[in-house]
């Protein structure tokens, strides 16, 4: 497949994982915005667009998930900390059900894939 035909197929994270994954950071530790930012990359997300990450938090806070503050700091302006919600936790658990089936689906996906390509390649 050439760079060109390749660009055609849309690859990468599903584009509602960036929920979960501020779910989870925000069940290890209450935080800010900038650090979620900085946190999601290891999470595979890469780096994420600013204003799709505090849209997902303004609409997580406003749907009782995490709940948010202002808190004064040291070094600028005071900043909204998130932190997740006793209903946010139930989310996560249900959202962590639901990606361990994802990531089974795509296990099996790889495994088949993979013994296609080994049976294609010619024996040296």
């Amino acid at each position: 497949m050439s760079d060109e035909t390749a660009g055609e197929f849309p690859v990468g994270m599903p584009r509602n994982y960036l929920r979960p994954c501020l779910l989870l950071l925000l069940a290890e530790g209450t935080s800010h915005g900038y650090e979620l930012l900085e946190q999601v990359a290891a999470l595979g997300l890469g780096r994420a667009d600013p204003g799709r990450v505090y849209r997902c938090l303004r609409a997580m806070d406003e749907d009782g998930l995490v709940r948010s503050e202002w808190t004064p700091s040291v070094s600028g302006p005071a900043r909204r900390t998130y932190a997740l919600t006793d209903e946010g936790s139930d989310w996560l658990d249900a959202l962590a059900g639901s990606l361990a089936e994802v990531s089974r689906a795509l296990s099996s996906y790889h495994r088949r894939y993979k013994k296609l390509v080994e049976r294609e390649e010619p024996a040296q």
